[in-house]
């Protein structure tokens, strides 16, 4: 298993557990998440979650590169494995909390982005590699202009590897809400939604669904031209391979440019 989940006082801890990996979302990694969520739909002594990544390295680095995504001919049609990974789109209307510990990258704008709020240690770097390695960034950027404001969020999709975001920097911008020291992130997420758990359920997951209803339809329009300018956009997987494997790594992290990225 990949997902691990403990449960204690109406609150569930969701941790991604592939801190080798940095937390990167293989196909089993994805088919447990959404599964995770679904099952929390109908558990009724959950009434709150947390969502956290293992090691302290990263939080998540998006898809397993090394994973195999066959992908039809047609430029009409995309699949994606990371579509279905997030609490909203499982239907599970439960408040979700994000505690992002090291780094968060790429496809974990999938999960940040349904979030209902971050909790973020100091040391967290949020970044987007995308363009770096000749990817379109269409679902991240999306979730990161509902997030940020727009020139943040074009920055760091546009910028890709070159670019750091920090903790404070996030915080800043309303990214993250609130910030902890190294290691604590998911500790002061629990104590959150503890409280989220206390209150009336139905009134708590009501709230929910009027907060994601206000920026629903923007979003919904968005994502719809995702698939074809991916299709139009990207480079060919051979290229793609090809840029990557010549990234340089810098404190261990995906790079690919000749200085170090800029943290902000």
């Amino acid at each position: 298993m990949t997902v691990r989940t403990e449960s204690a006082d109406g609150v569930t801890l969701v941790t991604l557990d592939r801190p080798e990996r940095h937390n990167a979302i293989d196909l089993a990694t994805a088919d447990e998440l959404a599964g995770v969520w679904r099952e929390l739909r109908f558990d009724d002594t959950v009434r709150a979650a947390v969502l956290t990544g293992a090691g302290g390295r990263a939080f998540c680095t998006g898809i397993d590169r090394s994973v195999d995504v066959p992908q039809p001919s047609s430029p009409y049609s995309v699949d994606d494995p990371l579509l279905h990974i997030g609490p909203k789109a499982n239907d599970l209307w439960k408040p979700v909390i994000a505690a992002v510990e090291g780094m968060a990258c790429g496809g974990a704008f999938y999960l940040l982005g349904e979030a209902e709020f971050l909790v973020a240690a100091e040391n967290a770097t949020f970044f987007d590699p995308h363009t770096t390695y000749g990817m379109v960034s269409a679902y991240e950027a999306v979730f990161m202009a509902q997030r940020m404001p727009y020139g943040e969020a074009a920055r760091l999709a546009l910028m890709g590897t070159a670019e750091r975001l920090g903790a404070s920097r996030a915080y800043q911008i309303g990214l993250v809400s609130e910030l902890t020291a190294p290691g604590a992130a998911a500790e002061v997420a629990l104590r959150r939604a503890a409280v989220l758990a206390a209150q009336p359920t139905g009134a708590v997951q009501g709230t929910v669904r009027a907060l994601w209803t206000a920026k629903e339809a923007a979003r919904s329009q968005a994502l719809a031209h995702a698939p074809q300018l991916i299709a139009l956009g990207n480079l060919p997987p051979d290229r793609q391979a090809g840029l990557f494997a010549g990234r340089k790594r810098e404190d261990g992290r995906p790079g690919g440019q000749s200085g170090p990225p800029l943290v902000r």
